[in-house]
Order: structure tokens, then sequence, then C-alpha cells
């Protein structure tokens, strides 16, 4: 069997990290999209506007699939990269994490500066809460009112819950189902003969 689930974080988190007079404060966040890891970098931005440098890394997509790493003016691979690694190392994906540079007037040298960048992201983490979640696929079932309660027996058997229920002339409903039991269930579905069932 496949494995369907993956890692997140439940609520936003700080952490922070000093070395030679530079302060690396980490903000950490869930996040499902791109315009909302752009709202935060914004809103970052804004309110650390006197700090040199907003360096971040994200992943998002249970499977991993899409990611970003930025060094916003650091010499590269010692901002983004070395907070990517964090989010790998933990195996979190849907998360962003944003380390804001204050420089403290003595250079810290690449390695020092990656290292920097990666303890600030691994302490953002260290306090966060990580949250466990299936991967779940929706479905859209149509049918009439005579087949109710089988439809409804199945959807309690799975222990779903139904979501935009519509009962008028014809029957409507969307569920999600956790993707290892998607097949078992669209096959009891479909044994119904009467109901059709459309992935979302």
């Amino acid at each position: 069997m496949f494995d369907d689930t993956y890692h997140t974080i439940k609520a936003p988190s700080e952490g922070l990290y000093k070395e030679k007079g530079s302060k690396f404060l980490a903000f950490a966040f869930p996040v499902r999209t791109v315009d909302e890891i752009k709202a935060h970098l914004d809103r970052l931005r804004k309110d650390y506007f006197d700090a040199r440098h907003h360096c971040y890394a994200y992943i998002l997509g249970p499977n991993k699939d899409a990611f970003r790493a930025n060094d916003d003016g650091e010499p590269s691979g010692t901002g983004g990269r070395p907070i990517h690694g964090q989010l790998l190392s933990a195996d979190l994906t849907d998360t962003l994490i944003v380390v804001v540079r204050y420089f403290g007037g003595i250079l810290l040298g690449a390695s020092g500066l990656a290292n920097a960048y990666k303890t600030a992201a691994r302490d953002a983490i260290q306090n966060a809460t990580i949250v466990e979640k299936t991967i779940n696929i929706r479905y859209r079932l149509h049918f009439e009112y005579a087949a109710m309660n089988d439809v409804m027996r199945i959807i309690k058997d799975f222990g779903l819950v139904p979501q935009n229920q519509d009962f008028n002339l014809d029957c409507r409903l969307d569920v999600e189902v956790r993707q290892s039991e998607s097949v078992r269930f669209y096959d009891a579905v479909m044994n119904l003969r009467t109901v059709k069932i459309e992935p979302l």
C-alpha cells in the first residue's frame, strides 16, 4: 500500500540565532499556495523593512513537487538552500520559512552564513507543532432520492463527512476520501449502478 500521508506545521512559529552581532529571525508558516507565500513575504518585508536580507525557502504539495529557495542578496547558496535543507530534513511540506537578517557589522563568511540560516530555520521548526495529514481525493456523487440510503450507508462505512449537499430534484454531494481508500470507495459506489461518481 502506498504512503498517503505528509507532514506540515500546525501554526506559525518563530526561531532565533545570533552570531557576532548579527541577528537571524526565523518565521515558519503553514501555507498552501504561492499567493499565501507572497502575502507572508510582503508583510515581513514591511514589518522588518530595516533588515539587510529576507532569505526564504518553501515546499508545497503532498509530493513536495513545488519548492523554491531564495538567497535575497546573500552569497549564492548561503541563505535559501540551508533553510530548504531544514525543511527537507524535517520532512515538511506546505511550509514556508523566512529568515530575516540584521547585520551586526562583522562578516561571517560563507560557511558561517549557511550555518546561521540553517540554525535559525531549525529553531523555528523545533518551536513548531508538526502534524501529519492525509492525501485526500475529492469526489462528487450524483444520484436519485431513491438511492439516498445506500449512498449514506457507504459514506458512513468509510467514516466520511458529506460536503456541499444538495437534495432537491436530483441529489448531489461531495466527499473527501483518503487516497489509500479511494479505489475501494469508488468501486463500492459504482456497484450501486444508479449513482454517478466523478473526481473533482
